[in-house]
């Protein structure tokens, strides 16, 4: 499966940074024609479910997630959030790490592993470098705007 890590520092707080990379209906800027739907009542915790839904009307693509590690940062220690993706057609996961950067800042780290069913491992290369491009995009967007 590929995977890819993208990593930002910002001048941003830990808690600021955590909050603007894990409010969920905000990831609609990462990917374009993408709408976030969560599943189930917040606060986001382990079990919180929400469901990416890319595309115009009918020709769209489900990527359902669930949380399965939720560790906001606390005491000046970084965060870690982990998502499974629970789909049929996009497979993987997804690690967010919020970590104390230099000079007061924040370090973002976003890790991926991302498959799609049915697609040959001879795409891996174009899938992580499409990935790599939109996720870094979208990643600038979450943190640049509260």
């Amino acid at each position: 499966m590929p995977t890819f890590t993208l990593t930002r520092t910002v001048p941003l707080p830990l808690d600021e940074a955590w909050r603007r990379i894990t409010e969920w209906p905000r990831h609609r800027m990462t990917v374009p024609l993408t709408r976030i739907r969560v599943l189930t009542p917040g606060p986001t915790r382990v079990g919180t479910r929400f469901t990416a839904r890319s595309g115009f009307g009918p020709l769209g693509l489900d990527d359902p997630m669930e949380v399965t590690v939720w560790r906001p940062p606390a005491g000046g220690d970084g965060g870690l959030c982990r998502l499974e993706k629970r789909g049929r057609v996009v497979l993987g996961w997804a690690e967010i790490e919020v970590r104390p950067g230099p000079g007061g800042r924040s370090r973002v780290v976003w890790r991926e592993e991302l498959r799609v069913r049915l697609l040959p491992r001879a795409f891996d290369g174009v899938v992580t470098r499409t990935a790599r491009t939109v996720f870094g995009r979208g990643m600038n967007r979450l943190l640049r705007r509260a």
